[in-house]
């Protein structure tokens, strides 16, 4: 039986980017929440999705035989991009400890405001939340917890750029937060853009790559997204652009 490469979930289809045994590596779409599974105050919980897809035993599941599938780790809901998937629950310890033990190599696309003055640098500032800011996190020197996130200017031009992020912690908006407090706020990003500065562009982070090994054939695994659109509706140059 040949198995979809994309998930379907009604009239969305979500593309899967790589597959094996053990996980399912999906392009998870724009303004999808990845919150638990009995959290109703949205129709675009996408583990609920998920969920009841293969409960109905839809194709792109059946074909696989497919009883579980639930996301390692998170992207916000307005990131889209590389999301890592575990097919059994008895992987998720493994693949867990990957992201917990630093061993997982995520890089990010981010289109942000003004043009950087060096080329390449790392933000190690501690993070928190924003007291009596909900969803919202702040740079906490005192209290924070350690976050380190390298950043490398691909692009630059017209009072924006395109940047290459490479966040070695998984704090909550860490990329996000980190690029604000440079003074680089991602473009189209409510929360962190400074204040009296408006913008009406997309939001303009994605996921586009992830790299480990696996935990259990210990074969180097590295998965990439597509990056044309992405780039042509932020208004950056797509021919010449590597994959991560």
């Amino acid at each position: 039986m040949a198995k979809p490469k994309f998930i379907e979930l009604g009239e969305l289809q979500i593309p899967i980017l790589y597959e094996d045994r053990s996980v399912i590596a999906i392009d998870k779409p724009v303004d999808w929440l990845l919150v638990p599974d009995d959290w109703t105050q949205t129709s675009r919980n996408l583990q609920a999705a998920i969920n009841d897809s293969i409960a109905m035993r839809d194709f792109w599941a059946h074909s696989r035989n497919l009883h579980f599938l639930r996301y390692v780790h998170r992207l916000d809901a307005e990131t889209s991009g590389v999301l890592l998937c575990v097919k059994n629950p008895s992987a998720m310890p493994e693949y867990s400890r990957l992201f917990e033990s630093r061993q997982m190599e995520k890089v990010y696309l981010a289109g942000v405001h003004d043009e950087p003055r060096q080329q390449e640098w790392t933000c190690r500032e501690p993070l928190g939340p924003a007291l009596g800011k909900a969803g919202r996190m702040k740079v906490d020197t005192r209290t924070g917890k350690p976050a380190e996130t390298h950043f490398r200017v691909l692009e630059a031009r017209a009072g924006r750029a395109l940047i290459e992020a490479r966040p070695l912690t998984g704090r909550t908006h860490q990329i996000r937060v980190h690029l604000a407090h440079c003074g680089h706020a991602v473009l189209g990003d409510s929360l962190y853009r400074p204040l009296g500065k408006s913008d009406d562009m997309p939001f303009a982070l994605r996921a586009v790559a992830l790299s480990y090994t696996d935990p259990f054939t210990r074969r180097r695994v590295h998965i990439t997204a597509p990056t044309e659109e992405f780039l042509h509706m932020n208004g950056f140059a797509v021919k010449g652009r590597r994959q991560h």
